[in-house]
């Protein structure tokens, strides 16, 4: 099997069902898997040995993701909002590519590279208008790569990681019923198309034929008037997103939100505060922390919408602090915390977090990260309780390492969070003399709010902690840094501290 069959099956089941809407144009699911087979020759024909993404969400995202499917090569979405020296190194490793999007940019930084270039449009109508003419191809074979991930690189360059037609599947079949959405169900997709959230969204949706309503960019404004025009009935946001829709609700946007029955949230940190306001907001929507990776093909662990109103609900602190895990792995997936030498460490204990199960592909182009018994070290560090809930804390990476003693940033910024006038902080390493690695935070004030004295910040982690985590170096900023997808960039906090 390959991913294909996921679009044939609810083409099949109801062709003339809408599966797809974007931009006003409304797509049936008939004629995404009409697009989808004319796009599959029109990439055969080219010869091409990947087909990438340049752009937007748009419906050339499902058309060639698809379309790549069936012509047996892998999809490769690109992320717009690198620099053009980052970028033009992507496309030379996938030369020559079946490329659509930005057709100015792709040809300005590798005219040499062969690749075959449409606008979308144009790709568009191409696939529409293209019989497919080729002969029936084995699509049986699920250990073919469906879809290559660039990860982002932050000291060396984007690995490619490889996610088999099976990864993708077993993660789909596993966690999807088949045709279980009924009509008027819509899931409002804001993710950008280059990232694994935006694929699982768009297969979920597909396999479950819950009408997919794709936002080109997110912004609030814009969001908030979609959702209450289709009647969103599911959404996934990542943390920042979230929290600038309710900021828009709170300053008296009127959008009718009454059909959102899920909000699905991940890709970075939620703040406490904000999914407790989200639930008093949404008393009547289902709330699910999806944790997971790319080379997991998505999805690992979730905390579902009864542990959220459970834990909300709960006066007994080892309960409530459960809104702050990413909840229990998946029934197909297995999770171990380990320490530095791969033992696994019992509940409570902070290690890594590796994870094994069929979805998993834990595979690069350069290399495979599998273990031999097929486990993936996820270079997340975190800690499961005795209940089984995973709880994050931050990337093993990111670990602080003063005088041999290992501090979790996770920790220090959430008793900085506790401080009634710090919106954000962040803890990172900053190089020490006397003992290798120290702490350096980094702290956001609330609106209308003064930020508290360095003092006081070092008496408040001082009172709570050990003196280990007191910090030697303090910024006030005006905002921290995060990507598209809420994640906090502790490496642009770093350089405040070596300027």
């Amino acid at each position: 099997m390959n991913l294909s069959l996921l679009l044939q099956m609810a083409a099949e089941a109801a062709p003339e069902r809408i599966g797809l809407v974007c931009d006003g144009r409304r797509w049936t699911y008939g004629a995404l898997l009409t697009a989808a087979r004319g796009a599959a020759a029109s990439i055969a024909a080219s010869g091409c040995g990947h087909v990438a993404l340049l752009d937007e969400s748009s419906e050339a995202a499902p058309i060639a993701l698809f379309g790549a499917a069936l012509a047996g090569v892998p999809y490769v979405p690109l992320n717009y909002r690198l620099a053009d020296l980052d970028l033009a190194a992507l496309l030379e490793r996938i030369a020559p590519a079946y490329l659509i999007g930005d057709a100015d940019r792709i040809g300005r930084l590798s005219p040499e590279g062969g690749h075959r270039i449409w606008r979308r449009e144009e790709f568009v109508s191409e696939a529409q208008a293209r019989p497919d003419t080729r002969a029936a191809e084995d699509t049986d074979a699920a250990d073919g790569i469906a879809v290559q991930l660039f990860t982002s690189g932050t000291t060396a360059a984007p690995k490619a990681a490889l996610l088999r037609h099976g990864n993708l599947l077993s993660y789909i079949l596993g966690t999807v019923e088949f045709g279980s959405a009924e009509e008027r169900e819509a899931a409002l997709v804001s993710v950008p198309p280059y990232h694994i959230a935006g694929i699982s969204a768009l297969l979920s949706s597909i396999y479950s034929m819950r009408r997919i309503v794709l936002l080109t960019a997110f912004d609030p404004d814009a969001w908030l008037t979609l959702a209450a025009a289709e009647r969103a009935t599911h959404a996934f946001l990542v943390p920042t997103m979230l929290g600038r829709i309710i900021a828009r609700l709170d300053a008296g946007a009127p959008p009718d939100l009454a059909a959102l029955q899920a909000i699905a949230y991940g890709g970075g940190r939620m703040p406490a505060e904000l999914i407790e306001r989200a639930l008093a907001l949404f008393p009547a929507t289902g709330f699910t922390n999806a944790y997971g990776l790319t080379e997991t093909s998505s999805t690992v662990a979730l905390l579902g919408p009864e542990d959220h109103r459970a834990a909300y609900a709960s006066a007994d602190p080892a309960i409530r602090a459960r809104l702050g895990s990413v909840g229990r792995p998946l029934p197909t997936v297995q999770i171990e915390i380990r320490d530095e030498e791969g033992k696994p460490l019992p509940a409570g204990e902070r290690g890594e977090i590796y994870v094994r199960g069929e979805q998993v592909c834990g595979e690069y182009r350069e290399r495979s990260a599998l273990d031999p018994q097929g486990w993936f070290p996820t270079r997340d560090a975190g800690w499961l309780d005795a209940e089984g809930f995973l709880f994050l804390a931050g990337r093993a990476d990111d670990v602080i390492v003063r005088g041999g003693e290992n501090i979790s940033p996770g920790e220090i910024e959430d008793v900085l969070m506790s401080h009634p006038a710090i919106a954000d902080a962040a803890a990172v390493a900053v190089p020490s003399t006397e003992w290798g690695e120290t702490v350096g935070i980094a702290v956001v004030a609330r609106p209308g709010s003064a930020a508290p004295s360095e003092d006081e910040l070092r008496a408040l982690i001082r009172n709570r902690l050990r003196s280990s985590r007191v910090p030697e170096r303090i910024a006030v900023l005006d905002a921290l840094p995060y990507n598209e997808m809420g994640k906090l960039l502790r490496r642009e906090i770093r350089k405040i501290f070596t300027r």
